[in-house]
């Protein structure tokens, strides 16, 4: 039973519990079209905070985790863009097909589990947001984001195994967020990657914005690369040609990049290579976690499926450096807090750890170049 809270928090509560019908569903099934959200009341993040609270209010509370200051006395002077890089998991997957030994199905429950991924965002406050796997854009996400104050934009997959899945929700793909009152949105480009030159499942979006405050232009990507093993070949072709559009976009890299993305790819693959040598001039913000700034994370996932345990670091936020400091990062969770039956949990929504970043302009973008 849900608390009553008066009548805004009540009709919070009915946008909250909204599922599509799959009847609905089926009337988008490319999922490409925008649903008209600029009707609906603006919401104030305390009061969905709230919400979301008294649906967890039987769950253990959310663990805690800080930003590690990496700013070296770089000077800014404007606000940070925080960006939010995580794939979700999505919901067909994590009842159908992923396997999740460990972790009970009660823990799963999209009524629950949303609020956890919602809490997670409001938490954090990103500016951009970027997310993977996402099956419940137009019941959920973008319903409750756009009301925020975000531009939505969803791509799913062309052959999503969510379809598989019954009782599913649609095709999961990626999502991009931004706040509409910091940015405003310049370009946008969905790519349906391809490989050998032949299209894939595999998909990104890209998007030039201009910052309100400063007038510079950047532009954002997010993508989800093939999975597992023996598709390293595969992932690489496919980070190619996502770095050449990314190349046309970015006119050379005269424009800023930030590319987040689940890229199923450990540091000792090509793709990510690829990305290091980039003439874009890229390096993967999580990095500067590490004592000497050259290492990435021991771990982005970690979960426990029939064949074993997966402990593995797939997720990356690149950015420009040349044009783009990284005033700060949010550390991961501990061993300790994931716990012996790792992710999922009734703590955590997601097999994947979300990652953050505070970014601002280089003052002198050419230094580098």
């Amino acid at each position: 039973a849900v608390c009553s809270m008066g009548n805004s928090t009540s009709r919070l509560y009915s946008a909250l519990a909204k599922t599509l019908s799959s009847s609905a569903v089926s009337q988008h099934q490319d999922c490409l079209e925008q649903p008209d959200s600029a009707r609906l009341d603006p919401i104030d993040p305390k009061d969905l905070l709230e919400e979301c609270q008294i649906v967890l209010q039987k769950r253990p509370p959310r663990f805690q985790r800080d930003f590690v200051d990496l700013k070296k006395n770089a000077v800014s002077n404007h606000r940070p863009i925080r960006v939010m890089q995580w794939n979700i998991l999505a919901q067909a997957l994590g009842e159908g097909k992923d396997n999740f030994v460990q972790c009970p199905m009660e823990a799963l429950k999209w009524e629950e589990r949303k609020c956890l991924i919602l809490e997670e965002i409001l938490a954090y406050k990103p500016d951009i947001l970027c997310l993977q796997e996402v099956d419940h854009y137009f019941d959920t996400f973008e319903p409750l984001l756009s009301r925020l104050g975000y531009q939505c934009t969803f791509f799913p997959k062309p052959w999503s195994p969510c379809l598989d899945v019954e009782r599913n929700n649609g095709p999961d793909g990626c999502a991009l967020f931004f706040l509409k009152d910091r940015f405003e949105l310049i370009n946008s480009a969905n790519i349906r990657l391809t490989a050998m030159k032949l299209k894939t499942n595999q998909v990104a979006i890209a998007q030039t914005l201009k910052c309100n405050e400063t007038g510079r232009l950047f532009c954002i990507a997010v993508t989800h690369l093939k999975a597992r093993t023996g598709w390293e070949r595969f992932r690489s072709a496919q980070g190619c040609d996502l770095l050449q559009n990314l190349k046309n976009i970015t006119q050379g890299a005269k424009i800023p990049l930030i590319v987040c993305g689940d890229f199923n790819a450990e540091p000792t693959e090509e793709v990510y290579r690829e990305f290091s040598n980039s003439s874009l001039n890229l390096n993967s913000a999580y990095k500067l976690l590490s004592p000497d700034g050259q290492s990435e994370p021991p771990y982005t996932t970690w979960k426990i499926r029939p064949s074993g345990e997966c402990r593995h670091t797939l997720d990356y936020i690149w950015y420009s450096q040349h044009a783009l400091n990284v005033n700060s990062a949010l550390g991961l969770l501990t061993e300790e807090q994931i716990g012996p039956n790792r992710l999922p949990s009734f703590n955590y929504p997601s097999d994947h750890l979300s990652l953050v970043c505070d970014f601002s302009f280089n003052q002198d973008p050419d230094r580098l170049l």
